[in-house]
């Protein structure tokens, strides 16, 4: 077990304010599985000494050999156990496994004691695996801010790391880098993608004067910034602080084993004491105290719940198993039982539902060819690299043209103006034909989606629709939600516009659907939901979604077209971008937890079989191990029926 956890009912708690060194993770992950590989092979020869009956291997050398083997991977838990009867804490799994495996050295069942306490150990090795793999998801994630950053200081240019710019300070922006702090546009335009920090899907064209983000990436050319915050002050460091806050708030999950030790371990420990003294007051004389003592250090043996620190496990295992080849990543077995409890599920738009890439949607001509008209505005469009250009250019397919653009004027904030053979072709927004005077339908001031607005020779030809398309799936992944009958509410949160977001919630059948949001935003309604009692399942893709992410029940996150921030703050990962993987992972989480629940009664009611047994003297050490393995056995062969399961 890890130092740094704090240890109540038997169960540990993460603290993930304490920093993990990623250097020597996986190296003491390593060293960690080298005992318990070293443990389980001396056992394997002691046993086998012990059954050749080895001329050397008489007492006291097994009691020594063993004795060894159990410090070497016991010493742990008795010392935990110790610290935990200190603070007048006995009733744990700590406990209960020093006391029984002690109890089997004292009745000479050593090789039974060693072997009870080397599956338990291997099961908590997993455990601390899962735990510090999330303290290092969590790390990961604030490494996602620029560490660098190019200064201009009297005509020359400075490397620095963002937290030594001061306020005043001018940094220079490449096409396609992030911006590292907040400040003031003074180039006199730039095109961004807000994505990350606003969820907003279309590219964000900014004027000179205007504040930039930390967060934002430029698109389009190398751009000058006036820094106006510093770097523990940005807009993304907060976002960051967020993620950190929300972590605090997450409920400290106990393991399924823990949680039952409650109330089985003070049972088993009180019986095992009753077994020893209540005979004495119907026997009287014919009382032998060694032959009850020793009963009940049997009982105690024949307690340690080794069969349920096998079961349960194995079922987990399988249902991550399930998981994975579903293209669905569970980063701990405990979420897998969280998703089972979910009734309120709460997603983004943007590359959650959508795909995040901009597509010709439509094109409406008037008093024009349509296929010319395309043609003419996509070898303008060419000679830009604004990505709703690209998609107009990538539509038309122009390689085989035979028309040249000469003359081509980019004018910031309205569009583009270019000479095309013998058409003069302008594309942009409506503010473009205002500008030079040209005729329109009205009504395309009041559309909501994004449109390019084409004239051609001084005349209105027609618009174009860009938008992001909806994923194959998406309407599917709302109705299997829907199917649920746990499943209360799907909600709909971006950063988008609130027309765009109706548009898309009442195509896809959405209950609730609001826009307009910043990151802060989207915490609160995720947090108002909570405050009803909701337990809340998030899925998003963008640094922006991280901290929602991290402070719902069960964090899920798009592994494909998803940022590294959402990807490593969720507790689940979909591998394949597919919102029907969603109701998948549900699926997948509840023939876990019903699996699961099979192989604890199954454990349970043997166990108490076994138990009673033991107590009347009709079962030894050697039937309890055998019961144990059978019921292990059945658990595997119920496990494995995960990977059979079809979830489609």
């Amino acid at each position: 077990m890890s130092k740094d956890n704090e240890c109540e009912d038997g169960a540990c708690a993460v603290d993930y304010t304490k920093e993990t060194v990623a250097s020597n993770n996986t190296l003491a992950i390593n060293k960690a599985y080298i005992i318990p590989i070293i443990s389980l092979l001396l056992l394997l020869l002691g046993i086998g000494f012990d059954f050749l009956e080895a001329p050397f291997f008489r007492a006291p050398i097994p009691l020594i050999w063993f004795g060894l083997i159990y410090m070497l991977i016991g010493g742990p838990v008795i010392l935990k156990a110790a610290k935990l009867i200190i603070k007048k804490d006995i009733y744990n799994e700590f406990v209960l496994m020093s006391v029984a495996t002690i109890g089997a050295f004292l009745i000479g069942s050593y090789e039974e004691g060693v072997a009870v306490m080397l599956f338990y150990v291997v099961g908590e090795l997993f455990q601390d695996g899962a735990v510090n793999r999330a303290k290092r998801s969590i790390e990961a994630l604030l490494k996602v801010q620029v560490e660098e950053v190019t200064i201009i200081e009297n005509e020359l240019t400075f490397i620095k790391h963002p937290k030594d710019v001061k306020i005043g300070q001018i940094i220079r922006v490449k096409a396609g880098d992030k911006i590292a702090l907040d400040g003031e546009l003074i180039s006199n335009d730039a095109v961004l993608n807000t994505a990350a920090l606003t969820g907003e899907s279309v590219p964000k064209n900014s004027s000179k004067g205007e504040q930039m983000l930390a967060g934002m990436v430029n698109l389009t050319k190398v751009i000058e910034i006036k820094v106006t915050s510093k770097y523990e002050d940005t807009k993304l460091s907060k976002i960051l602080k967020l993620v950190q806050e929300a972590v605090g708030k997450k409920a400290k999950t106990q393991l399924l084993i823990s949680r039952l030790a409650k109330i089985y371990t003070p049972i088993v420990f009180w019986l095992a004491i009753t077994l020893v003294i209540v005979p004495y007051f119907f026997l009287g004389d014919a009382y032998v105290f060694q032959i009850w003592l020793q009963r009940a250090l049997i009982f105690l043996v024949i307690s340690c719940p080794c069969a349920l620190v096998i079961s349960i496990p194995l079922g987990y295992f399988g249902g991550i198993g399930a998981a994975s080849q579903n293209g669905i990543l569970f980063k701990g077995s405990n979420y897998l039982d969280l998703i089972t409890k979910v009734d309120t599920v709460v997603m983004d738009k943007t590359g959650t539902l959508t795909k995040g890439v901009f597509e010709v949607q439509e094109i409406v001509t008037l008093n024009f060819d349509k296929v010319l008209m395309v043609e003419l505005t996509a070898v303008l469009e060419a000679n830009s690299t604004h990505p709703i250009a690209e998609a107009i250019v990538k539509y038309a397919a122009i390689k085989k043209t035979n028309y040249k653009s000469t003359n081509v004027e980019e004018i910031s904030g309205y569009g583009m103006k270019g000479q095309i053979g013998e058409y003069e072709v302008l594309a942009g927004n409506t503010k473009l034909l205002d500008k030079f005077q040209i005729a329109y339908d009205e009504n395309l001031k009041s559309n909501t989606e994004t449109i390019v607005v084409i004239a051609i020779n001084s005349k209105y030809a027609g618009y174009i629709t860009i938008a992001d398309t909806l994923k194959e799936d998406a309407k599917k992944a709302i109705l299997d939600l829907h199917n649920f009958k746990n499943i209360k509410e799907v909600v709909m949160l971006s950063g988008d516009k609130q027309a765009v977001v109706d548009t898309i919630a009442n195509k896809l059948g959405i209950d609730k659907a609001i826009g307009d949001l910043l990151p802060e935003d989207k915490i609160s309604e995720v947090e108002k939901l909570k405050a009803m009692g909701r337990t809340i399942a998030f899925i998003g893709d963008g640094i922006n979604d991280a901290p929602v992410i991290t402070i719902a029940d069960v964090g899920l996150a798009m592994g494909g077209l998803g940022s590294d921030a959402a990807i490593e703050t969720a507790d689940v990962v979909i591998q394949t971008d597919q919102p029907s993987k969603i109701a998948t992972a549900i699926k997948i989480g509840n023939s876990t937890n019903k699996i699961i629940w099979q192989n604890i009664w199954l454990a349970l009611s043997v166990k108490i079989l076994v138990l009673i047994l033991g107590a009347m003297g009709m079962a030894t050490m050697w039937e309890a191990v055998i019961a144990d393995v059978g019921v292990a056995l059945l658990a595997i062969l119920n496990a494995v029926r995960i990977q059979k399961m079809k979830w489609d």
